[in-house]
């Protein structure tokens, strides 16, 4: 891919601040104290707060394209505490209390992010406006009410999750058709290839050697295999998050899954004033097919959703980043929700895969023994899950005590997908369910039993 093939990936991309001309790539065959395999959010923050823990550490991160080139540099930009798998699904392998810290643990991170943010001098337009959720029937509404009493009934107040009437909500989102919604403070906009790259260059700056353009081949016990040379370590960490599939004897390991975006032109400030979002609070409604946007510092909405197919055989391609189907209809569903835009120009349309383990429960783990260390799985929700696993990864490899290396989801192994055709059948399924169910519940205000039972088998 040439600079300019890279600044057309997405809007994020096109940020004339940012430059993608790529880092050398690996020179040779090496030797270093620490490889990670990504440059990611996951591998950055991991190679940040080793370097920060241990500045004599020898630490490599090799990089198949640039440093934010994946999800990390595409994603809807919602630095946020949302962790995929329920308190239900986390104490039940563990207990409630700690199912409790992994939530806390979470809502910590958005406020870390930012305290590194401010200290590392990255510009990326982050905002801590919080996280609105509208509920735009009666079905939504009666999730949204049973959502924020399911936080209480875990014990967290509305300092953590608080109920909204119409009137509130519609103050934050000017969205049509609102009977209430949700709002939790645990959530900031962010530009999410400016933080990326912003990252990149102060780990660069700690010593930590970036190495773009050097596909690891091949993953084995404290060895790395790419076409430029191997490279020996004493810990391996990988994280590769949804191109995980494209490893040797890794395919069922995690899904990869697209979710797409568009992006408008600069709205004017009259519209806005229709809009709302004057904190640049994210914003979502109740649907099961998750929708999310933001309003860009540049006076944009970008916003986006699930809908895209999962394509056989878990393979990643270029092509699949865009679907004339699903963008067609992200630009209705916002039509939908702010009417003042329908004859506004989009400017950016773009996509990207995510990981989604079999469990919808991301992972967190590293091997003393073996020297192998991973994190990922976030199922979309990785901006903050990935900082806390980057700093879980750092005390687990040195060693440091810490409250993060007894977290719930350390050490587990999520159960491998299903062989094709199985798996697309039962991915494509899924969202053809979530589809079908938003449709009836917007047509008759009941809540879908469907959508219901297969949130159970997922176990939500």
């Amino acid at each position: 891919m040439t600079t300019e093939t890279y600044r057309q990936l997405s809007l994020w991309h096109d940020a004339p601040s940012l430059s993608w001309e790529p880092r050398p790539c690996l020179p040779g065959s090496t030797e270093v104290d620490v490889a990670i395999v990504g440059a990611g959010y996951t591998g950055l923050w991991t190679a940040y707060y080793l370097a920060k823990a241990d500045p004599s550490l020898r630490i490599a991160v090799l990089e198949a394209e640039v440093a934010g080139f994946g999800a990390s540099g595409r994603n809807g930009g919602w630095c946020s505490a949302i962790f995929p798998a329920t308190l239900r699904k986390v104490a039940s392998s563990s207990s409630p209390e700690a199912a409790r810290r992994m939530q806390h643990a979470m809502n910590a991170t958005v406020t870390e992010i930012g305290r590194v943010v401010t200290a590392e001098g990255i510009d990326c337009d982050f905002a801590p406006g919080g996280y609105v959720s509208v509920a735009r029937n009666e079905a939504q509404w009666s999730r949204a009410r049973r959502e924020v009493q399911g936080w209480r009934d875990w014990g967290f107040g509305e300092d953590h999750m608080r109920l909204l009437s119409a009137e509130e909500a519609t103050a934050q989102v000017g969205a049509t058709r609102v009977l209430g919604g949700t709002f939790t403070p645990h959530c900031a906009a962010v530009h999410p290839a400016k933080l990326v790259r912003g990252l990149a260059d102060v780990v660069e700056a700690a010593g930590v050697k970036i190495y773009e353009r050097t596909r690891v081949e091949r993953i084995e016990k404290r060895r790395l295999l790419t076409a430029h040379g191997e490279v020996r370590a004493g810990v391996v960490v990988r994280a590769t998050e949804g191109y995980t599939s494209l490893l040797p004897r890794m395919h069922r390991d995690i899904v990869p899954m697209y979710s797409l975006m568009v992006a408008t032109e600069p709205l004017p400030d009259e519209v806005w004033d229709q809009i709302g979002l004057r904190s640049r609070q994210t914003f979502s409604d109740k649907r099961h097919l998750r929708i999310y946007g933001q309003r860009t510092v540049d006076g944009r909405l970008a916003f986006g959703g699930r809908g895209a197919p999962y394509h056989f055989g878990s393979r990643v391609r270029p092509e699949f980043d865009r679907d004339a189907r699903v963008h067609a209809m992200l630009r209705a569903i916002l039509a939908d929700l702010f009417p003042v835009v329908r004859d506004t120009t989009f400017t950016h349309a773009w996509g990207g895969n995510l990981g989604i383990p079999r469990d919808w429960y991301p992972t967190v783990g590293y091997d003393r023994e073996s020297g192998f260390a991973y994190a990922g799985g976030y199922v979309g929700d990785g901006v903050a899950t990935a900082n806390l696993a980057g700093r879980t990864l750092a005390d687990l490899v040195t060693g440091q005590p810490s409250d993060l290396v007894d977290l719930p989801w350390l050490s587990r192994r999520s159960p491998k997908w299903e062989p094709e055709p199985l798996r697309w059948l039962g991915v494509n399924g899924g969202t053809l369910v979530f589809a079908t169910a938003d449709r009836t519940e917007a047509a008759s205000g009941k809540p879908s039993r469907m959508a219901s039972y297969f949130w159970k088998v997922l176990g939500h």
